[in-house]
């Protein structure tokens, strides 16, 4: 399938499928027809074997959020921005949240708005010395969404999170990582190969169990203990009859390294 608004790369010898967001001139900005190529080349990955994902953004931005010169402002027919969020945005925040791969966002430049929180909803952030992310929403008069308002106090606590989003003032990736709102930072020239090597790594683990881990991680915040406990040991259950599990104990014995295949 050929792709405009988005790249698309899978890696048959490492299983690393890259999504790169191709609209460098507007800092990727989101349009209705980037976002179905971004659903479509999310299935391609889907069905292609790949074991790890890359999501990083082309030229000098990773994404600017919604590109408001897809949106109709005229007066009695301006665009419904809950069904532009309910038809898009939702979707693809619920649908990275439940693939059953790891998912690194390499944050390459400006991440705004709604392209803040698509960088969060991923599973691990890396992101270049020079990046930021701005909860830009407020600047013109809206709610963070995209997750947002979700995300942020669980991952920097509700005072920092507040400020964030009433202020709209740029965050730091350094200051970001600090904060625990990424994972890690590396330079601009490094950011690139870093997410590679990290995607090639994961794609050998146990996918499996990640994508059990990522279940269980996001779950915790909504559940009792109780629940959680139950969940824990229904997951351990399934996984305990995975031919990933047996394979991992065997190498424990054998004292070599696990051939994990994802099943």
């Amino acid at each position: 399938m050929s792709y405009e608004a988005i790249r698309l790369d899978i890696d048959s010898s490492s299983h690393v499928a890259t999504i790169t967001l191709n609209r460098p001139d507007k800092l990727n900005s989101f349009t209705r027809a980037m976002h179905r190529e971004l659903a479509d080349a999310l299935g391609e990955v889907e069905t292609s074997g790949a074991r790890a994902l890359v999501l990083t953004g082309a030229g000098r931005g990773f994404c600017a959020g919604q590109d408001l010169a897809d949106l109709d402002f005229t007066p009695g027919a301006m665009t419904d921005l809950g069904s532009l969020i309910d038809e898009h945005f939702n979707p693809l925040i619920r649908r990275l949240q439940a693939l059953p791969l790891p998912v690194i966002a390499a944050v390459n430049g400006t991440a705004a708005g709604a392209g803040a929180n698509l960088a969060l909803a991923c599973d691990l952030v890396l992101a270049a010395r020079s990046a930021s992310f701005i909860q830009a929403f407020v600047k013109i008069g809206l709610v963070p969404d995209s997750g947002g308002t979700w995300l942020l106090p669980q991952r920097v606590g509700m005072a920092r999170a507040l400020g964030l989003a009433i202020t709209g003032d740029k965050l730091s990736a350094e200051k970001a990582e600090s904060w625990g709102l990424i994972w890690q930072v590396f330079d601009d020239a490094e950011l690139s190969p870093a997410a590679a090597r990290l995607a090639a790594q994961l794609a050998q683990q146990p996918t499996r169990a990640i994508a059990a881990i990522k279940q269980a991680m996001r779950t915790g915040a909504t559940r009792t203990l109780d629940q959680q406990l139950d969940l824990e040991r229904d997951l351990q259950r399934e996984l305990g009859a995975s031919r990933d599990y047996a394979e991992g104990v065997q190498a424990f014995i054998e004292k070599r390294a696990p051939r994990f295949e994802g099943r």
